[in-house]
């Protein structure tokens, strides 16, 4: 199987609990790519981000399991080192904006290695076939142009990005996650209090925080 050559930016990989969403509690390698098109990373840009809220690091490629990769075999390889048995790794391709560089010769190669492939996306860009599950977190002042897959995960508030706004959308799963920050406490109980009152929606909690994981 040969994989022409184009290198990967990743930030991090590490091994840790799936906190939010569908999948929380399951074990998952995350493999967080670097770069973001909603967002250079930079503080001092935060202000006039598309989206000023995000709270992972994707700058560079310096983290624990970071680095350049120079072909999608390498970072499979790489990925799939990660797992600590012979059951199929579960990885959660992540960022930033992960679909920026996760291309159909990655998915290939991780496929290769048995892994079940789970993407976290703002939805402003196309995916590549073959991604075994597809999750869609839209931003207020962005183009959606996913508008399809297993599951819409919306940071609640946003006052351009209303729940009612995308519930006419192609998804399996619906879940409102609570702004963090100084609000959280606040947002958690509006967000729950819009689960109870529009049962489509589940609420999601980031129980790695409380967990105190990555």
């Amino acid at each position: 199987m040969a994989y022409s050559i184009k290198a990967y930016s990743i930030k991090e990989t590490f091994y840790s609990i799936q906190g939010e969403g569908y999948h929380s509690g399951r074990p998952a390698i995350f493999l967080r790519f670097a770069g973001c098109n909603l967002w250079t990373g930079r503080e001092e840009d935060r202000a006039d981000a598309v989206c000023t809220f995000c709270d992972t690091e994707f700058v560079g490629v310096d983290g624990e399991g970071g680095g350049k990769f120079k072909n999608a075999a390498d970072l499979a390889a790489h990925v799939r080192s990660f797992w600590p048995d012979q059951s199929p790794p579960f990885v959660v391709c992540t960022g930033g904006e992960p679909l920026l560089q996760l291309d159909s010769e990655l998915v290939e190669a991780l496929h290769a290695n048995s892994c079940v492939i789970a993407v976290e996306t703002n939805g402003t860009l196309e995916p590549p076939a073959g991604i075994d599950w597809i999750c869609v977190s839209p931003k207020a002042d962005s183009q959606l142009l996913l508008k399809e897959g297993n599951e819409l995960k919306l940071v609640f508030p946003q006052s351009n990005a209303l729940p009612e706004r995308f519930d006419a959308l192609e998804f399996d799963h619906f879940f409102l996650q609570p702004m963090d920050g100084t609000a959280l406490d606040v947002n958690t109980a509006e967000t729950l209090q819009y689960c109870l009152d529009n049962p489509r929606w589940r609420i999601s909690i980031q129980t790695h925080k409380i967990l105190g994981v990555r």
